[in-house]
């Protein structure tokens, strides 16, 4: 068991406990097994064993084709492949989550999200016998609804026959990768140049579309840090988040990592430098690079840059939402139409009549919407 939860814990050291593993972490190919019973999780790590052991080449392989004929192997190998997915899924790098809030929905139909502004203004005297002045209510209303994406990976019964277990080393980084990029491109969709969302009357995009320095970084936090409510009070933006695209991360390191910054006090003969600690290090949370901002928005993506308010404080600028209880991609393996001929369930393993094919699905069910304008700034940095 030692190597098999050798072999799991490099997908992720952190997340690949023995109780992560083995108590309820992954989603199961087959939903009706006791996964559970003492008795389960001893024949999962017995079967990771067989498998991490037949990678390092200390077990023949026709001992997989061998436990590939018993009746539970099938089910313990596509658990395997789940448990893998997950945690290649959880490894695999994102950045939505640093800008937007994650939401759980119950179903396919449209969500609400409302929020209510006003009646916050500072208070205003009441004379003796006065009438207290009534507050209005404004409310605002987000809409969204999730949706399913997935695909199918074909297997050949040959494949395992010839000793190709590249199938199964792949797949699960395959189908995570796909899952994580589909979450990123769909959430970076969402903002990228949204005209709509960034806006002279949103008051979020920063005059004169500055290119990144130290000058225009400045001004893009005063404008986020400008923003009031409903009631003209402040708002509370928390540590930001600078999104760029990939072709300026070494202009915005040099900007936010810098340990000193030099600012000119008076002007004229009389001007001074002033040199002080870069005290945008302790604003800006991260630098967050999107390499999709390139590709979502082919007109300013290279040259555009982003500043989010910290989603967790207050509203925030987006949020992205999964169905309840499928937060995770889920696998599936399809159940083969055949039975032998003296009697008995055939193994998925064994692949369809047809052609002996194995087919495992991958489904991801997710969605969102942006929210509030007023916690995110914007400029395309064309200058």
């Amino acid at each position: 068991m030692s190597e098999f939860l050798d072999l799991l814990e490099s997908l992720r050291a952190e997340d690949a406990t023995h109780s992560r593993l083995f108590d309820d972490a992954g989603t199961s190919v087959r939903r009706g097994i006791r996964r559970d019973t003492p008795s389960y999780k001893r024949a999962l790590a017995e079967a990771g064993e067989l498998i991490a052991n037949v990678y390092k080449g200390k077990v023949p392989v026709y001992r997989l084709q061998e436990a590939m004929s018993a009746s539970d192997f099938p089910l313990l190998f596509g658990d395997i492949l789940d448990r893998q997915l997950l945690g290649k899924y959880e490894e695999w790098p994102a950045t939505w989550q640093r800008l937007a809030r994650r939401g759980t929905v119950r179903d396919f139909r449209a969500v609400k999200r409302f929020a209510v502004d006003g009646a916050e203004a500072v208070l205003e005297k009441v004379p003796a016998g006065g009438e207290y002045k009534e507050a209005a209510l404004k409310e605002a209303q987000y809409e969204y609804r999730v949706e399913k994406r997935g695909r199918r990976i074909p297997f050949l019964w040959e494949t395992i026959v010839n000793d190709d277990l590249d199938a199964l080393r792949d797949t699960p980084e395959r189908l995570a990768k796909a899952a994580r990029l589909s979450e990123e491109r769909f959430a970076t969709s969402l903002w990228a140049a949204n005209t709509t969302f960034f806006s002279g009357g949103n008051g979020n995009v920063i005059t004169g579309n500055p290119a990144l320095d130290v000058d225009a970084l400045e001004t893009g936090l005063t404008v986020l840090w400008s923003q009031v409510d409903e009631d003209k009070n402040p708002i509370f933006t928390g540590q930001v988040r600078l999104v760029v695209p990939p072709q300026m991360k070494v202009t915005a390191m040099n900007i936010v990592r810098a340990t000193q910054i030099r600012v000119a006090s008076g002007s004229g003969t009389s001007a001074n430098q002033l040199v002080g600690q870069n005290w945008m290090t302790d604003e800006i949370a991260e630098v967050v690079v999107n390499p999709w901002l390139p590709i979502v928005d082919q007109t300013n993506g290279a040259t555009g840059w982003y500043l989010f308010a910290d989603p967790s404080v207050g509203r925030p600028a987006l949020e992205i939402g999964f169905l309840r209880g499928n937060e995770t991609p889920a696998l599936f393996v399809k159940s083969p139409n055949s039975m032998r001929v003296g009697g008995g369930a055939v193994a998925a393993e064994d692949g369809d009549f047809e052609t002996d094919g194995v087919n495992y699905k991958v489904r991801h069910v997710f969605g969102g919407t942006m929210m509030e304008p007023k916690a995110a700034v914007f400029s395309n940095g064309t200058g």
